[in-house]
């Protein structure tokens, strides 16, 4: 197979996997189930942080946000130190990182259903729907992850980062933002709507990366890194579905 990732990720340097002896290896059914608890991890932790925002009667709101800051800025953290550490049993670090998401998604989800009641099952249903679009063009071969491919979607998603990550801080500390990030006119939508598009697309390198693990016999806690490829693929989509359907019914409106 002709796919190509970075060299963070050993379980594709062909060498490396020649030299591996007596270890079990990856499986499509283990991914799937560490994908699965991982996913179940990130909803139950949702849900726990909506009823505790709803419990809080007129602080509903300032928990929602207070929740959403540290599960986003505390999920940041172990993103990185999970790609920078890469530990053989990763398992802690990914379910806490699942956790913390949890709370972002939960704390999100609760502010903007309140401002545009029916988003997060619109959302909900998007993610969904794409999710399953890009299956069936990775299985179907419209769509495959080559080494391009890879380079290409990489590079749009580390800008991207960067545009957030410098976005956080202008917020944080001056009264400035990145020009049309957040905005809800034409240009807004059009930039929300691509991002959704390269986040979608990032569920193709994820599924090559399973398959060539699979196909190549790569050790068995790949399949930690598989579903943890997985579940920031699915929490992007599903957070730039919400910013994007709220930036849609704002410009309605408006």
């Amino acid at each position: 197979m002709a796919i190509s990732y970075r060299s963070s990720n050993p379980v594709l340097n062909n060498k490396f996997m020649a030299a591996l002896t007596g270890v079990e290896t990856m499986s499509l059914q283990g991914s799937l189930r560490k994908i699965g608890l991982l996913l179940t991890l990130t909803i139950i932790s949702a849900f726990a942080t909506t009823l505790i925002c709803l419990n809080a009667g007129e602080n509903m709101f300032l928990y929602a946000g207070l929740f959403a800051t540290v599960g986003s800025v505390v999920g940041f953290i172990l993103a990185i130190i999970t790609f920078v550490s890469r530990p053989q049993n990763p398992a802690a670090l990914m379910s806490l990182y699942a956790l913390f998401e949890g709370m972002l998604v939960g704390g999100m989800s609760l502010v903007l259903e309140a401002q545009y009641p029916g988003i997060v099952l619109q959302a909900a249903f998007g993610t969904v729907g794409i999710t399953a679009t890009m299956y069936i063009m990775y299985s179907s071969r419209i769509i495959r992850p080559t080494p391009m491919f890879n380079k290409v979607i990489g590079g749009l998603v580390m800008s991207i980062m960067f545009l957030y990550l410098t976005s956080f801080i202008l917020g944080m500390f001056s009264g400035y933002d990145v020009p049309f990030l957040h905005s809800s006119g034409p240009i807004g939508i059009g930039l929300t709507l691509f991002i959704l598009v390269v986040a979608s697309l990032t569920l193709i390198s994820d599924f090559g990366f399973i398959e060539a693990g699979v196909n190549n016999g790569a050790p068995k806690n790949m399949e930690w890194y598989a579903a943890f490829g997985i579940l920031i693929s699915l929490i992007w989509i599903y957070i730039e579905s919400l910013r994007l359907l709220s930036k849609i019914r704002t410009f309605i409106q408006d």
